[in-house]
């Protein structure tokens, strides 16, 4: 499994995509899987304040209902609001049409916390090797 190259990555499985100052995210293609199909994505307000590492979106699942982590800090500026009637897309297109919300970054140097594609492809690796 490969994970976009050009993405940057939590260890609680979230990917954060800089655009301009402002980084888009999700859920990775590993969690999506984990949790199973997903029936219901509650986001957040557009406006709200997030920490980096704050539980901001909560997704739910035939399994379980999970948070989902701000990979910055900043202020959401935009949510998707597509996953309302197609919390599917998380499951079929998690870096596409399955992403989540748009932060106005207030602290680039958080970018620098993150995982690469490749240290986030040795974390699935070990989880995987405890499974």
């Amino acid at each position: 499994m490969s994970y976009p190259k050009e993405l940057k990555y939590t260890k609680e499985h979230e990917w954060a995509k800089v655009e301009d100052g402002r980084v888009r995210m999700g859920i990775t293609d590993f969690a999506q899987k984990e949790l199973g199909d997903i029936v219901y994505v509650e986001l957040p307000e557009v406006g709200r304040e997030v920490k980096q590492g704050e539980a901001i979106i909560t997704v739910e699942s035939v399994k379980a209902a999970s948070d989902v982590y701000a990979p910055v800090s900043g202020k959401v500026v935009e949510v998707n609001p597509e996953l309302e009637s197609h919390p599917e897309y998380v499951n079929q297109d998690p870096y596409g049409k399955g992403w989540m919300a748009l932060l106005e970054m207030g602290d680039p140097s958080e970018l620098e916390r993150l995982l690469s594609a490749e240290e986030y492809e040795r974390l699935i690796g070990e989880a995987e090797g405890e499974g």
